[in-house]
């Protein structure tokens, strides 16, 4: 008889009746916690300054500290609360993946003929196995249920000593102050991660607490400390959404141009309420806000799962008219591939990443131009980069997924700047930019394109073609017939990355538009997520 270890006999039984959903809202709860804190923190600042007119001397000034300090001890916990949130998440997330595992294991078992008993013990079924088979049959089935179990404890183990953790620096103080210095805005993310690694865990909840705005955009420090800080900034970015919309209203005339900002700044705000409704919802995926900035149309960074945890990390770069105000509509996207890919490979943790922290075109016109993929190379370059550098354990396999204007974006990060990437993905491309999938920097055979034969995006030529062909033509209907006729590998940006003559690798697609590449049923779909997972 072959079976787990005798320390893992008990877990099985622990492991198949977990609720990863409990601790998940058990962490929601102490989430919570950051909003009230915060709220009273405010309340006994207000209360403070309605003392100072009516009152003074010793007893008003020690009073005074003392409602300050209260205070200042208040705020403390908000960082603290999302941190725990965050350690309960990720138990629940590895929980539900080592639980996926351990269905699996027991799948296969029923298919093979391998019986499992409630100690979590594997032995061939005598009716279906034959003796001479029995090791063969049983040892796949033993070693996956000892992996799933491996998986839970170390879960189980990492989640109680960070909690332990916490609790011990309750005692002596959760902040400490850190040394002055403090890293370029646009430093190395390796360089940044050694300036973080030396600090102390007290020394970082410190900054995350008092400098977030620095904590929030800096890659190369982990994305757990990055959410914390970017969550604490989440009430300062909408008041200054408002205040924009009040100097817009209270604009005296009110012109095209102010109609439109106000348009604007209300279609950010409308956003930036779904995306924080998003980051509050306890269902898994959790979210992990890496980077937002309110000016002009809104950019934001946002993954789902940590990916400092996970095995396999999708980038999801969105196109045109790309903005804060369909944040969570992009993000549902890269839903859908994490759910594919679930389904794929159960158990393995896999984290998609929605990087809008660029300038998108808002119009044709200006997606015409190069101007703006150009200007968000090195950022995303160094985004990925700060992936590699804060990973905890093996290299994780990142993949970069450029949509429309996106695989732009991408292609000439890759080729100007070079991607910290294991595979390339364009779908619905105008071009990226380069004329051979060789030219991207990735492994070879890891480029991959896919475009629907509907997507209006293989109506874009060569701009010099569409000038020859207006001249030549005699009617808009010749000039459109003649586009269509040209060189099908031929995009506006370079050569079409789902042509053969580009050199890459191609996934099917159905008739589902420009936009369509996630539907359900489309085979795009499950290109995307097998590329991701690397099945």
């Amino acid at each position: 008889m072959t079976g787990p270890e005798t320390a893992g006999q008990v877990g099985y039984a622990q492991l198949s009746t977990a609720d990863p959903a409990g601790w998940q809202a058990t962490g929601t709860a102490w989430a919570g916690l950051c909003g009230l804190t915060r709220r009273r923190a405010g309340e006994l600042a207000d209360e403070a300054a309605a003392l100072r007119p009516q009152w003074s001397g010793l007893a008003a000034t020690a009073a005074q500290g003392q409602l300050s300090d209260l205070r200042a001890q208040l705020l403390t916990l908000a960082p603290v609360a999302i941190e725990i949130d965050q350690v309960l998440a990720e138990f629940a997330a590895r929980l539900a993946a080592a639980r996926a595992r351990l269905t699996a294991a027991v799948t296969l078992a029923a298919a093979v003929g391998v019986l499992i008993d409630r100690w979590g013990r594997a032995s061939p079924d005598p009716g279906r196995v034959p003796p001479h088979r029995a090791v063969q049959t049983v040892t796949p089935v033993a070693t996956a249920l000892r992996e799933a179990l491996a998986l839970a404890a170390t879960a189980d183990r990492e989640a109680a000593a960070r909690l332990d953790q916490l609790a011990a620096e309750a005692e002596s103080g959760w902040m400490t102050r850190p040394p002055p210095d403090r890293p370029d805005p646009h430093a190395d993310p390796a360089q940044v991660n050694r300036w973080w690694a030396g600090l102390t865990p007290t020394q970082r909840r410190w900054l995350i607490g008092h400098e977030p705005e620095l904590v929030g955009r800096l890659d190369g420090i982990p994305a757990a400390a990055r959410d914390q800080a970017n969550r604490l900034l989440l009430e300062v970015r909408r008041e200054e959404l408002v205040r924009r919309w009040e100097r817009l209203l209270n604009r005296v005339p009110r012109g095209p141009a102010e109609a439109l900002g106000l348009r604007t700044v209300d279609a950010a705000l409308r956003g930036l309420d779904a995306l924080t409704a998003r980051l509050a919802d306890p269902q898994p995926p959790r979210a992990y806000l890496l980077g937002l900035d309110v000016g002009g149309e809104g950019r934001t960074v946002v993954a789902l799962g940590n990916p400092d945890r996970a095995a396999a990390i999708l980038t999801h770069v969105p196109g045109t008219t790309a903005g804060l105000d369909d944040a969570t509509g992009e993000l549902g996207r890269a839903t859908r591939v994490l759910s594919r890919g679930a389904d794929l490979a159960p158990g393995q943790e896999t984290s998609a990443v929605l990087w809008l922290d660029y300038d998108a075109p808002d119009f044709l016109h200006e997606a015409a131009w190069d101007r703006q993929a150009h200007a968000a190379g090195e950022a995303l370059h160094r985004f990925q980069d700060g992936l590699r550098v804060t990973h905890d354990g093996p290299p994780a396999r990142q993949t970069v997924l450029g949509h429309s204007y996106g695989s732009l974006v991408v292609g000439t990060a890759a080729r100007d700047h070079g991607l910290a990437a294991d595979a390339l993905i364009f779908v619905g491309s105008p071009g990226v930019g380069v004329g051979h999938a060789d030219e991207l920097g990735v492994p070879a055979g890891q480029v991959w394109a896919s475009a629907a034969p509907d997507d209006v995006i293989r109506l874009t030529r060569p701009p010099g073609e569409l000038a020859r062909q207006a001249l030549v033509s005699l009617s808009p209907v010749a000039a459109i017939a003649g586009m269509l006729t040209g060189d099908d590998d031929q995009r506006w940006f370079g050569r079409d990355p789902a042509h053969p003559s580009f050199g890459g690798s191609r996934f099917p697609s159905g008739r589902y538009g420009h936009s369509g590449y996630w539907h359900p049923d489309n085979p795009a779909l499950d290109g995307m997520a097998r590329i991701v997972v690397g099945g």
